[in-house]
């Protein structure tokens, strides 16, 4: 069964942002911690469904956080862009990295901030050159085109790492 927990501003319950950034994914620069972010926390250990789950949780969140229903075609763009990128993370930890095991998303009245994290060691990047009509591999390559950035946060004597992608708040 999964839980939900929320983080209060400045309070997260991890590694400071930056501690171990792997500079190999999107630019490698983690954004620092705004006060005024707003974190929901989903475990994912266990979960039957895992994406539709993570799809729905972060559906909730957005719900919540004003950005649905949207009452504009850039805010419905901005929700199903959120939703297309958790799939995205979600369905890359489960194919790649033996399954997610949580998955953060947090927004600020800019930015809206997804992280699930894994226990792999692989490292997601897009598949270059991107060729559409290739199957596989598109991944990575709609999440760096979706978002603001991207990358890889690995906490130096842990095992795993945190993916993360920020989309910029609809207009």
């Amino acid at each position: 069964m999964s839980t939900t927990r929320q983080h209060p501003p400045g309070d997260l319950g991890r590694e400071p942002q930056g501690a171990g950034v792997d500079a190999d994914a999107g630019t490698g620069a983690a954004s620092p911690e705004p006060a005024e972010r707003q974190w929901r926390t989903l475990s994912l250990r266990g979960v039957a469904g895992i994406v539709p789950t993570a799809r729905d949780f972060a559906r909730q969140a957005l719900h919540e956080w004003g950005w649905l229903p949207a009452t504009s075609a850039d805010g419905r763009a901005a929700a199903e862009d959120v939703l297309l990128v958790v799939s995205e993370l979600v369905t890359n930890a489960c194919l790649h990295a033996e399954g997610p095991e949580e998955m953060r998303i947090a927004c600020t009245a800019k930015v809206l901030r997804v992280e699930v994290v894994d226990a792999g060691a692989g490292q997601p990047a897009p598949r270059t050159p991107h060729r559409a009509g290739r199957p596989g591999g598109h991944g990575m390559f709609i999440v760096q085109r979706l978002c603001l950035d991207w990358g890889v946060l690995r906490v130096p004597g842990r095992s795993g790492k945190t993916v993360w992608a920020e989309l910029a708040a609809p207009a």
